[in-house]
């Protein structure tokens, strides 16, 4: 059985360079939106991150493997980071519901490979992933906490408004 991609999202590949202290963009040309995508292999239940860039020439910019304990590190809600063996790696998203999916994406790859022993089998059995519906749910979900939260922020400032505009108070 081959790969499949168990998400994908829209972002601008980084690297980090240590000499200059300050994140570059991966590639060549100029910084440009990636299609940044997570593999999963299940015949030996591998997992990698794939970032091309959304040009005529889908030049690859990252190839990345996810390994068991990689840590990874959602620094703001639209850049995530985590270092493999050679470089630190920063997605920065175009958007949250991008962050949100790919997020999701890399917690469920870190879960199946953190719960594998060293002989490399899961000590407990692992599905293929979230379905895409299940990813498009979460997406759609998350978007209504955070316009539910935008709601609730505007009628607090409405009813200050409200109050101050209030004679006699």
């Amino acid at each position: 059985m081959s790969e499949s991609s168990i998400c994908q999202a829209r972002a601008t590949v980084m690297i980090y360079d240590d000499t200059n202290k300050k994140w570059v963009p991966a590639g060549t040309g100029p910084q440009t939106f990636s299609r940044v995508q997570i593999y999963h292999n299940p015949s030996n239940n591998a997992f990698r991150v794939v970032g091309r860039k959304i040009q005529t020439d889908q030049q690859v910019v990252m190839n990345c493997p996810i390994v068991k304990g990689l840590k990874y590190n959602q620094a703001t809600p639209n850049f995530h980071q985590w270092r493999d063996a050679r470089q630190v790696w920063g997605l920065n998203f175009g958007n949250k519901e991008d962050a949100v999916l790919f997020a999701s994406g890399m917690m469920h790859a870190l879960d199946v490979l953190n719960s594998m022993p060293d002989g490399g089998y899961p000590t407990r059995p692992v599905s293929n992933g979230p379905s895409p519906e299940e990813l498009e749910q979460q997406r759609r979900l998350e978007l209504q906490r955070l316009e539910q939260l935008e709601r609730e922020r505007q009628e607090r400032e409405r009813q200050e408004r409200e109050r101050q505009a209030a004679p006699g108070q």
